[in-house]
């Protein structure tokens, strides 16, 4: 049997958002060697941002998905990365995402993650997506988990949700996010 790290080199992983759940997640895949991400985001960094994505102070003011490419490419520069300025909607979905095995939703709003599940399943059918929901706050860290229905994975409590009393802070965050990626190297790895 092939090492992980050889299959891996062929997989092309597509994440939609490159702020906390995003950028955490996409290098943590670009760590494990992962051949392709295409990234996609409209935003543009700011200070706030910093308490919990993976983007330096030095970037502030850039574009999240260029300046994702640009970390990804100093901490594994064999792995490509494509790297879209764009606010998604679902027919990009289908054209930026198309060749990718597994699609990554990072998106903050409620209704750009419906948008792009919807988009996904009925659109993309046998394609898996893995979603985050419910990250906010600290603590409580064991109702984090992994529910999977069909070609949907969520990852999270899928209760806590972002105000001014529960942010999302970089703890939760990055736990969701690096679950995110362990559920995309499940469905790549077969197990």
């Amino acid at each position: 049997m092939k090492d992980y790290k050889t299959i891996l080199k062929t997989k092309c992983v597509g994440i939609a958002g490159c702020g906390g759940l995003g950028s955490n997640c996409a290098v943590a895949l670009a760590r494990v060697g992962i051949g392709k991400l295409i990234i996609a985001d409209f935003d543009s960094i700011i200070e706030s941002n910093l308490n919990r994505q993976y983007f330096f102070y030095d970037q502030i003011g850039q574009k999240k998905a260029y300046a994702l490419r640009e970390n990804i490419n100093r901490i594994n520069p064999s792995v490509i990365v494509k790297a879209h300025d764009i606010k998604l909607k679902s027919k990009d979905v289908l054209k930026i995402f198309n060749e990718c095995d597994v699609i990554v939703e990072a998106f903050d709003h409620a209704d750009q993650k419906q948008m792009i599940i919807e988009t996904v399943l009925s659109e993309m059918k046998g394609k898996p997506i893995v979603s985050g929901v419910g990250l906010a706050g600290w603590g409580d860290s064991n109702s984090i988990k992994v529910k999977h229905i069909g070609d949907l994975y969520v990852c999270g409590d899928a209760i806590t949700e972002v105000s001014e009393d529960m942010p999302p802070l970089a703890p939760r965050v990055g736990i969701v996010a690096n679950m995110e990626a362990n559920v995309v190297m499940e469905i790549l790895l077969g197990h």
